[in-house]
């Protein structure tokens, strides 16, 4: 199974940039389709991001800010976020589902990082 760890967040003033990335363990990290998803407090865990091999899917409210992206060589997947938003303060999540779909929903995910903080404040 794919291990992930992720790095990158912190505190940045709206406007600003952070870049996350998600480092994967294995082999077999070119069959898994990535995904980004957030956790705000007292909100249920929602999907931001996924990317197959070419096809890309974002969620409406990041759409045009956010780009993930990928590299199969260095088993990395990031998550590039411009003019961030208060609202976009949460902790988020890489996640690996094996296959390539950015169609799956979120239980198809089955390996999880530890989360990162990205704190926006106004």
């Amino acid at each position: 199974q794919v291990q992930l760890v992720e790095s990158g967040g912190g505190l940045v003033q709206a406007g600003g940039s952070l870049r996350l990335s998600c480092a994967a363990s294995g082999r077999t990290f070119s069959r898994y389709t990535m995904g980004w998803f957030r956790q705000a407090p007292g909100k249920e865990r929602e999907f931001v991001a996924a990317l197959a091999t070419f096809t890309s899917k974002y969620a409406d409210s990041v759409k045009g800010r956010f780009t993930i992206s990928r590299d199969n060589g260095k088993n990395t997947v990031y998550l590039q976020m411009n003019n961030l938003k208060p609202e976009d303060t949460a902790v988020y999540y890489c996640a690996a589902a094996p296959g390539l779909s950015v169609a799956f929903p979120i239980d198809k995910y089955d390996a999880w990082g530890q989360g990162t903080q990205v704190t926006v404040s106004s």
